[in-house]
C-alpha cells in the first residue's frame, strides 16, 4: 500500500461520496465518514478501510462495496492510483475538513481515538456545514471543557482549531 493519511480533505471526499449514496445533506450515525473520522491522521491501511467498508455497509445494506463509494475511493488512495487532494479551502464554515481537525486536537487532549460525547467534536458536528460564529465557538468551547475541565479553552485545541479556520477564510 503506498502511504496516505485520512486527513481532512481526503475524510471531506468520503463525506461526498457518502452523500452520493445517501442522499442526505450531513454524514450518517457509524456510516463511512463516521468511521473513517475514527482514524483521522492515521496512515491508510486494511484496517481502517475495513472500518469504512463497514460504514458503507450500514448506509448501503448490500454486502459489497461501491465502485464509485467511499471505500473504493480510500482502496485506491491506499493504492496510490489516485492523487490525494492537497488543497485545502477554507471556507469559514464548519466543513468536514475543520471537523476532522477539530477532532484531532480533541484527540491529542483526551490521548485516546474515540470522540467524548458532548465534547467539542460532538458540538461541532451540532453546527456541520453553517458558519464559523459566536454560538458554534460556545458551543465548541462548552464541549472542550468537558474534555479539559479547564475554565479557558486550550492553546491549540479543538476552539483554537475552529478559531484558525475562521481566520484562514479571511485572509
Amino acid at each position: 500500500m503506498a502511504s496516505h493519511t485520512l486527513d481532512g480533505p481526503t475524510i471531506s471526499n468520503i463525506t461526498s461520496k457518502e452523500k452520493e449514496i445517501t442522499g442526505e445533506a450531513r454524514p450518517v450515525k457509524g456510516g463511512p465518514t463516521a468511521q473513517a473520522q475514527k482514524h483521522t491522521g492515521e496512515t491508510i491501511t486494511d484496517a481502517t478501510v475495513s472500518a469504512i467498508a463497514g460504514g458503507e455497509s450500514t448506509v448501503t445494506h448490500e454486502d459489497a462495496p461501491r465502485a464509485d463509494g467511499p471505500t473504493a475511493f480510500v482502496e485506491s488512495l491506499a493504492s496510490g492510483q489516485v492523487a490525494p487532494a492537497t488543497t485545502v479551502q477554507h471556507t469559514g464554515k464548519l466543513d468536514d475538513s475543520t471537523i476532522s481537525a477539530i477532532a484531532e486536537a480533541e484527540k491529542r487532549i483526551t490521548g485516546q481515538d474515540d470522540l467524548v460525547e458532548g465534547g467539542p467534536t460532538a458540538q461541532a458536528q451540532k453546527h456541520a456545514g453553517e458558519p464559523i460564529n459566536r454560538a458554534s465557538l460556545h458551543d465548541i468551547t462548552e464541549g472542550e471543557k468537558t474534555i479539559t475541565h479547564e475554565v479557558r479553552p486550550v492553546k491549540g485545541g479543538p476552539t483554537a482549531t475552529a478559531q484558525s479556520e475562521l481566520s484562514k477564510s479571511r485572509n
